[in-house]
């Protein structure tokens, strides 16, 4: 009711979002809420300020079982995509490092065994992914490779009993710690880019950790070198026959999802930034009693409010293709960058501190802007379906 909404800092109850979710998976997210207000934020700031990985905490994430596949098997039990979202929703509203290292271990290394693999691929890997036993990143991107991944440079020669891969990929996240790599390349006779699981300590494989980043500071993005790196025929991903077949069906499920990353970061910014308009007072009185500072924090709503009503609506369709996936995660992206900034403009200049949230999500927020398709690339898929002509590509060439 009006008369209570007033008392409430969760931007879930005042349009009552949680009616959308499935009482039982509401009740599962509030234990993962309960679990990380307990364990994560007390100390997930001191890693973000000294850009480490908290190692700490994977036994803890271990313990709630988060991640699983579309359907129970492998040894892995079933998380279905609206638990998924709600997973990463309740990380990112305190870390969203720590939402993509949900993403890149589950939605993008995982899930790319899980869609492009056999059975015995399946069951090799997917329960130790699972359990987190076995870390994993997902090496698409090249150092000339960004939003142009289909014109991947790293290559995949056939040899007797496999292949040798040779080249460079960049922002691989969790490259220095992972176990296997789900590796993309080009295959020197088809030309056609597939997939291949590769053991990150083989020979011929080298990791270096890109420093200096102001966003997603906990993720451990990695520059890796492969030269020449043998991969057994077995560790091929058959399904995976080219960039249509191979990545972009990993992209398109995963984008789904990264919609949530950003929702769960708009989340905490209200949370953070109502609760200072109520605590705080200048010239005798609550900063929250000012018209200006309610129209923002009111917006802040709005687009939140908006946000999750697409995010939401995407996981519900029967069907879900990429023009559609584009239009949410480009449109989310952008309202979060709106809600961070200006949670940073309520809290002024406390709002510069890590351990206000505020500037650590208005930061993080210009990565989940750029990655898993930068906004202006995703424009343009969903701009090709509504036109029927596509427009990546300039008519001017060097």
């Amino acid at each position: 009711m009006a008369n209570q909404k007033g008392s409430s800092n969760d931007p879930l109850d005042f349009l009552a979002l949680t009616e959308l979710i499935p009482p039982a998976l509401n009740r599962r997210r509030l234990e993962i809420r309960s679990a990380l207000e307990t364990f994560v934020r007390p100390v997930i700031d001191n890693y973000v300020e000294k850009a480490e990985f908290p190692f700490e905490l994977v036994s803890k994430l271990q313990e709630l079982k988060l991640f699983g596949l579309d359907e129970e098997g492998f040894g892995c039990k079933r998380v279905c995509p609206l638990e998924k979202a709600m997973i990463l929703y309740e990380l990112a509203r305190i870390d969203a490092g720590l939402s993509t290292f949900y993403v890149v271990q589950g939605g993008l290394a995982l899930r790319s065994i899980e869609l492009l693999g056999n059975s015995q691929q399946k069951s090799k890997y997917l329960k130790d992914m699972a359990d987190l036993k076995l870390i994993s990143c997902f090496a698409l991107t090249e150092p000339n490779r960004g939003s142009d991944a289909s014109g991947l440079e790293t290559t995949a020669t056939p040899v007797k009993g496999g292949y040798l891969i040779t080249g460079e990929k960049r922002w691989i996240g969790n490259a220095n710690f992972s176990g296997v790599m789900v590796v993309y390349a080009r295959n020197t006779v088809s030309r056609d880019v597939e997939a291949f699981v590769v053991n990150s300590k083989a020979p011929g494989v080298s990791v270096s950790v890109i420093q200096r980043k102001l966003a997603l500071r906990i993720v451990q993005n990695g520059h890796i070198t492969f030269k020449a790196v043998f991969v057994p025929e077995e560790e091929k991903l058959e399904k995976a026959k080219n960039f249509a077949t191979g990545p972009n069906v990993v992209l398109n499920s995963s984008r789904i999802m990264v919609p949530w990353v950003a929702l769960g970061m708009m989340g905490g910014s209200f949370e953070v930034a109502c609760k200072y308009l109520k605590e705080r007072k200048q010239f005798g009185a609550p900063i929250g009693s000012y018209q200006l500072m309610q129209e923002k924090l009111v917006r802040i709503l709005g687009y939140f409010n908006a946000a999750f009503l697409q995010s939401w609506k995407l996981l519900t369709l029967p069907k879900c293709d990429a023009s559609q996936s584009a239009l949410v995660k480009s449109q989310v992206s952008a309202m979060g960058r709106e809600c961070t900034k200006l949670a940073r403009e309520l809290l002024g200049g406390n709002g510069i501190v890590i351990d206000s949230y505020a500037m650590k999500a208005m930061l993080d927020m210009e990565a989940i802007y750029t990655y898993e398709g930068t906004y202006d690339i995703n424009t343009l898929v969903t701009g090709r379906a509504l036109i029927g002509i596509p427009a990546f590509k300039a008519s001017f060439k060097l």
